[in-house]
């Protein structure tokens, strides 16, 4: 699971970070709230943890950009007031929690929201397409589907990110963990062969100069 820490102070943010990181989450940190946009505009995360006093751009006004994304965020902010956390909830952050706090009750109420959005699932469910990813098993109307490991890998960050485009460079880097694009062709490629086997010509969309899309 991939998370996005936007908080300003530095202390805390490792803090979240480091025990986060122990705990099997990969995590990227921010500082202030423009890094965050433009993070969430090139990159896909499950869940989001919001300070609402950042930088440049607060936590609120990330809440806009972030609720079509369809991405869960949990404010966490030294603002204890009633009226914040209606604000919060409000426009659309799926949990409050309120500094200082425990470690654990951060970590638990990640994964119970992770839980509600599913995306801890060991399996994904697409219409008649099925993925065990314990056992990396795919099928498709319970017809075993053969697919290479990078197949494989670029079909589950499409699943997770269903109706969401993604960048052909976040692509690139998540499944060939690489920074620096390699050729062009090489995700095309895999995207065609994907499309082929699922018969999903029609649900993997080409984005215009941003990637692809898997549309259900």
């Amino acid at each position: 699971m991939k998370i996005l820490i936007a908080e300003d102070d530095v202390a805390i943010n490792d803090l979240i970070h480091m025990n986060l990181r122990d705990t099997g989450f990969s995590c990227t940190c921010v500082f202030d709230g423009l890094s965050a946009a433009d993070l969430l505009e090139r990159d896909s995360f499950d869940l989001v943890l919001l300070d609402i006093m950042l930088p440049h751009v607060n936590g609120y006004e990330l809440l806009e950009y972030i609720r079509p994304l369809g991405i869960p965020v949990i404010i966490i902010t030294a603002r204890s007031s009633i009226t914040d956390k209606v604000k919060g909830l409000k426009q659309g952050a799926d949990d409050y929690i309120v500094k200082p706090f425990a470690i654990v009750e951060l970590t638990a109420r990640i994964e119970a929201i992770l839980r509600r959005y599913n995306k801890d699932k060991r399996m994904l469910v697409i219409e008649d397409l099925e993925i065990n990813t314990e056992s990396r098993l795919v099928t498709k109307s319970s017809i075993p589907v053969e697919l290479t490991l990078k197949e494989y890998e670029l079909l589950v960050m499409l699943v997770r990110n269903k109706n969401i485009a993604l960048f052909r460079e976040t692509l690139f880097e998540r499944i060939w963990d690489s920074n620096v694009m390699g050729n062009t062709r090489t995700l095309d490629l895999h995207i065609q062969r994907l499309r082929r086997k699922l018969g999903w010509e029609d649900k993997i969309k080409t984005v215009y100069k941003i990637g692809y899309r898997l549309e259900v």
